[in-house]
């Protein structure tokens, strides 16, 4: 284990996911959105295959013992990823980041439906109170006694791909046990490029030279993300990395501002806080239910 290793490939794994970002919006008044999500599966395919070739893993991808789960998850990442690109084709890239973070919260509240997690009292306020900092980050664009119909409709997207993430996060906390991490990449890419093709018959264009390349590039660097991700993980716990995840609205307010002049409300940057502050509550809660759990091996359930 290299914690120090493993939080910076974690830091540049959210970079790669913030850049991947910034060219979906870039390309996104060009290009349809169904032809950016096929993009992003095809190209990021490419480094998963270098990846898993050089680890020696390359047959891994397509074995698995549960294909109709990873058909249904590849489905509900693939409406994520749909509301996702829609939300920053609308909404600055700073706060779709930031209404994104609400994922970790609607993932308590999932885990404790479907996965029989018992989530206590300190974990539920956390969750209320970060859904009031979702409040606040919504305020820009639904309040403030105007109705501006396209930031409206971004938010609502990037919400609900921060809902759908976090169903697709409970799945792949009961598929991980039993698929690999190349399965689990390799299907998600493969059912998000063949469902985005029915998009064909609303009318793909042919992207320019620069397009193109800018589609390329944002397809590789998703790829990358993931694979940074996944290897960040061999060298520190989750409950060291999970915090720095945040360094993606770091990301967000930077590539935001030198490439597309945007500069985040103050608004919404404390309702991301408050959102950060719940979700790092949350994470902490869990690790040290965690190892109260390993103290305590016959506990049945953990005391929050």
């Amino acid at each position: 284990m290299n914690p120090l290793f493993g939080i910076l490939l974690q830091i540049f794994a959210m970079l790669c996911f913030t850049s991947q970002g910034a060219f979906v919006r870039h390309v996104s008044d060009r290009i349809p959105i169904g032809e950016i999500v096929f993009a992003r599966g095809f190209f990021g395919l490419l480094p998963l295959i270098l990846w898993l070739a050089w680890r020696g893993q390359f047959k891994t991808m397509w074995q698995t013992s549960n294909l109709r789960a990873h058909l249904s998850r590849g489905l509900v990442n693939l409406g994520g990823m749909f509301c996702n690109f829609s939300a920053l084709a609308r909404i600055p890239l700073a706060d779709a980041t930031a209404l994104g973070y609400a994922s970790p919260l609607f993932t308590v509240i999932l885990a404790a439906m479907f996965l029989g997690e018992v989530v206590r009292l300190w974990r539920w306020l956390a969750v209320i109170v970060g859904f009031g900092g979702v409040l606040l980050m919504l305020v820009p664009h639904i309040g403030q006694g105007s109705f501006d119909d396209t930031a409206a409709l971004g938010a609502f997207f990037s919400l609900s791909a921060a809902f759908l993430f976090a169903v697709a996060m409970t799945q792949i906390r009961h598929m991980a046990a039993k698929e690999t991490t190349g399965a689990l990449v390799f299907f998600y890419s493969v059912v998000g490029m063949a469902v985005s093709l029915v998009t064909l018959y609303w009318g793909w264009v042919i992207p320019s030279g620069a397009d193109l390349a800018a589609l390329i590039v944002m397809g590789t660097l998703g790829g990358m993300a993931q694979i940074l991700m996944t290897e960040s993980f061999r060298h520190a716990a989750a409950a060291v990395l999970a915090p720095f995840a945040y360094t993606s609205m770091i990301w967000a307010v930077m590539v935001g501002y030198f490439w597309f002049g945007e500069v985040p409300a103050l608004i919404v940057l404390g309702g991301a806080a408050i959102v950060v502050g719940s979700g790092l509550f949350v994470i902490w809660r869990e690790h040290k239910l965690g190892l109260d759990r390993k103290r305590q091996p016959t506990s049945a359930e953990p005391t929050v």
